[in-house]
């Protein structure tokens, strides 16, 4: 195994999901609430992965497959985005009690958890954008080795989600403050909305 290759796609994968989105912002809450960790980053990574597999065996094809399959995606994802952030923006206005740091409240359960995680994924095609078109253009570079790149890309998701869930932990004494839960759901919802306008007015 080609150790280079395997790093470079770790890094490479890094660098595209490092960028604050509508993605981490819903791990990162998770990890803060402590509430089906493992499970969301599971989600997220193992998306990621079929999606980098994608990307690196068939990119090209899917392509001429489905040229529709854009602008639908971009559509849905924005209108989802939206959805999302006026939910959020709902709970950063919401009482302190409701807002307190206590994981017993407003607990949401595990299927509609990962619901709401899958869709954040899916439904976004900045998320097609990294795997499938940006990782598939780059590991064209390695010839042979591109399932190697694969690996190491689908390794640096997996590695990103976990730290971020569970290295949120370390930030719960900072959101035992009800206001910092508040401008956290106020961030989610401009992450969100932000995304949305882009998606709307991208090219």
């Amino acid at each position: 195994m080609n150790l280079a290759v395997l790093l470079t796609g770790m890094m490479t994968s890094l660098s595209l999901i490092m960028v604050i989105g509508a993605q981490n912002a819903f791990v990162l809450r998770q990890g803060l609430r402590g509430e089906h960790v493992l499970a969301v980053c599971l989600a997220c990574a193992i998306s990621d992965a079929i999606l980098i597999t994608i990307g690196v065996t068939s990119f090209h094809t899917v392509a001429s497959w489905m040229p529709w399959l854009e602008p639908v995606m971009r559509l849905a994802g924005a209108a989802f985005l939206i959805g999302y952030g006026l939910k959020s923006l709902r709970s950063a206005l919401r009482s302190e009690e409701a807002l307190a740091a206590d994981v017993s409240l407003a607990t949401t359960g595990l299927r509609r958890t990962l619901f709401a995680c899958l869709a954040i994924t899916w439904l976004n095609p900045h998320v097609y954008l990294d795997t499938v078109v940006l990782l598939g253009t780059v590991s064209t570079r390695f010839g042979d080795d591109r399932p190697v790149f694969a690996l190491g890309a689908i390794l640096g998701s997996f590695v990103f989600f976990l730290s971020l869930g569970f290295g949120a932990a370390r930030l719960r004494p900072v959101f035992e403050n009800p206001k910092a839960w508040r401008l956290l759901e106020a961030l989610i919802a401009l992450v969100m909305w932000g995304l949305a306008v882009r998606l709307l007015t991208g090219p």
